[in-house]
């Protein structure tokens, strides 16, 4: 048996029992439990990824699914050995003495299962995949890990014929996301070997209904000289709502029909990069606990959101490294070559509309409707946060500086 696999199944064997990193300290996150074993480790890797995104390109519109790409690089951990399989799954923010391999790969399968089951009242297609040169002949184990674990698939392909490879890409990718997303590859680009592409779209059906006939067309301040036209979609209902008194800015809290919960951020003007330093697991937990249900008027753009990535560099800087070097040990995957990874390919696609259901009879609040409603107008660079509450997994993380 070859030394590398050998340390490989020595590594699996000997690391250790089913625990759960729950460092929060506030009981009411129930992090402890089976179904939000992972939230800790992923909510931190979701905020550090997002703001080396936002330091990366300022300015831009971001627009990320994190627990989609924790799930596709614990994916990749199946193949790396050694320094290269640490690195990577530290990198996401485990604690390989808490947390054993075997319970990630098993949490992750559990937490995969749970965003599928809660999907079925709403539209999301989430997935990965790897595409290696035809030249290589993939370990059958790791095939079978990949499809256990993830349900992925290694797939084959011809990188000498760089646009025939993308098109093949693209093809996949359209064909998984029922046309929802497509040219994840929009022009050619270097040679590769190995690439690993992630993926998810998400319409969601809010609990609380925007009136369609109330969207007009409104003006989006992007900047102080840039002014866009978009369909503002609005709503005056009981809205759970926050003008927090630490940071510089209001939140909006809505929900989805089932298990989705959206924070609408809009940071003061000139703020926004004081309120993205400040985001945090703490900072979710005390908005969460600090919200106040009233009247309000609210203003939202009707969009498509979406953000495409290439996370190499990114993920480089956040420590992640080995997998995109000559150092990388990917013995896990293939005993016939020296691998690394070409690319990590990302994309996310939210549609933002008016579609929900309709408010039940009675709501159960008590409001004091004496006053005037507020009114919140998200017209202006804003912050888009998407939970799953169930598992509490970062579903998106968004920044919207122009949704045009």
């Amino acid at each position: 048996m070859p030394l590398t696999l050998y340390a490989c199944l020595l590594w699996l064997s000997t690391s250790g029992l089913w625990t759960i990193q729950a460092e929060d300290t506030h009981a009411n996150v129930s992090m402890r439990s089976q179904h939000r074993g992972l939230a800790p480790a992923n909510v931190d890797f979701a905020f550090s990824l997002y703001k080396h995104l936002m330091a990366s390109a300022p300015g831009e519109n971001i627009f990320i699914s994190p627990v989609s790409i924790s799930m596709a690089l614990s994916m990749v951990s199946l193949g790396t050995c050694g320094h290269t399989r640490t690195q990577l799954l530290q990198g996401l923010g485990f604690n390989l003495t808490e947390t054993s391999e075997a319970e990630i790969h098993q949490s992750f399968r559990h937490l995969h299962h749970l965003l599928r089951e809660s999907a079925t009242s709403l539209e999301m297609t989430m997935g990965n995949a790897l595409f290696h040169d035809r030249s290589l002949e993939l370990l059958e184990t790791f095939s079978a890990d990949i499809k256990r674990y993830y349900d992925s698939e290694a797939l084959t392909t011809d990188f000498q014929d760089w646009a025939g490879a993308s098109r093949q890409i693209n093809e996949y990718v359209k064909n998984k996301t029922q046309g929802k997303i497509v040219n994840l590859f929009s022009e050619l680009d270097s040679p590769a070997i190995l690439i690993l592409i992630n993926y998810i779209f998400y319409k969601g059906t809010w609990a609380q209904p925007f009136d369609p006939e109330s969207t007009w067309e409104e003006n989006f301040y992007v900047n102080e000289t840039t002014v866009v036209k978009v369909p503002m979609m609005f709503q005056s209902s009981a809205i759970n709502y926050l003008r927090d008194s630490e940071l510089p800015c209001q939140v909006v809290q809505l929900d989805y029909v089932g298990n989705g919960t959206v924070f609408f951020i809009l940071p003061e003007e000139g703020k926004m990069d004081m309120v993205i330093t400040a985001l945090s697991r703490d900072t979710i937990q005390r908005w969460s606990t600090s919200l106040t249900t009233g009247q309000v008027d609210l203003y939202v753009p009707k969009v498509s959101i979406s953000g495409a990535y290439d996370l190499q560099s990114v993920l480089a800087d956040m420590g992640i490294a080995d997998v995109f070097s000559n150092q990388a040990n990917f013995s896990g995957i293939t005993q016939e070559a020296q691998l690394k990874l070409s690319k990590v390919v990302h994309k996310a696609v939210l549609q933002l509309d008016e579609k929900g259901v309709q408010a039940a009879a009675s709501t159960g609040l008590t409001l004091n409707l004496t006053s005037e409603p507020l009114t919140i107008r998200f017209n202006k660079p804003f912050l888009i946060l998407i939970f799953d509450h169930f598992t509490w997994s970062s579903l998106f993380l968004g920044k919207v500086v122009n949704p045009t």
